[in-house]
């Protein structure tokens, strides 16, 4: 991320600064530029992303207007009657993951230099988590979808 990259929020928020994120895949087939929603990351434990990854999902927020870059390099599937998944495929990177009818985007965190002072703040479908992985810290720990606005 470079500091000339940030720009003024939506007026819900007049004292945060927006944070455009860069990143790309492993390959480098498939390249990401979104504005962060927020100023943090979050997990998700439920089954799907677990399966999806080999462990929890972490993830940026986003606004709906992500740019791709080699969209012919990236592969959605439907995992579920409301949600997608996009993956690059080459190497197989995950990309994002996003409600189809729209309201929710995030892209994997592993794909962009996430800010330092940014902290995990939330996690989802922690009815969900096994018992073999804790994460340090306190955080907002909701069942299934919870509140994924807040």
């Amino acid at each position: 991320m470079e500091p000339s990259d940030r720009s003024a929020n939506s007026a819900d928020r007049p004292n945060l600064m927006s944070v455009i994120l860069r990143g790309q895949c492993l390959c480098g087939a498939v390249s990401i530029r979104a504005s962060a929603s927020g100023r943090h990351v979050d997990a998700c434990h439920c089954t799907m992303c677990r399966r999806w990854g080999g462990g929890p999902l972490l993830v940026v927020r986003c606004a709906e207007d992500m740019q791709l870059d080699g969209v012919e390099h990236v592969t959605r599937y439907r995992s579920s009657g409301w949600a997608e998944r996009g993956f690059c495929s080459g190497c197989g990177t995950h990309l994002y993951f996003r409600l189809i009818g729209g309201g929710f985007l995030a892209i994997s965190a592993g794909l962009v230099d996430v800010p330092a002072d940014w902290r995990l703040t939330t996690e989802v479908f922690v009815e969900e988590q096994p018992a073999y992985y804790q994460f340090a810290g306190e955080t907002r720990r909701l069942i299934g979808e919870g509140d994924m606005e807040g």
